[in-house]
């Protein structure tokens, strides 16, 4: 499924959490979004900082876990298209079959 499509023109790594959150569900730690995400845990802590800041993660403390959820905002509604939509080029390579 993915994050919503209005949150799919961040950077990548970001992108990728916010889709690995959205997809999981119930909460993920940061050793679990390393093993989903292609990307170093300096990148990844990185963008989470920076999703943090913008609100579009929560981080909940249970116990000694810590659990990274996404906001409520990011989340599409069942039905809801989540990618972008593809441009012009990619609508004649489809029809050319390129």
């Amino acid at each position: 499924m993915g994050a919503k499509r209005e949150f799919r023109n961040r950077p990548a790594v970001e992108v990728d959490i916010l889709d690995a959150l959205v997809d999981r569900g119930d909460g993920m730690t940061v050793l679990e979004l390393r093993s989903v995400v292609d990307a170093d845990i300096d990148r990844i802590e990185g963008a989470l900082a920076d999703l943090k800041d913008d609100q579009l993660i929560t981080i909940e403390e249970h116990g000694t876990r810590l659990e990274i959820h996404p906001a409520q905002r990011v989340i599409p509604e069942p039905g809801e298209r989540t990618e972008p939509d593809s441009g012009l080029i990619d609508a004649v390579r489809e029809r050319l079959g390129l």
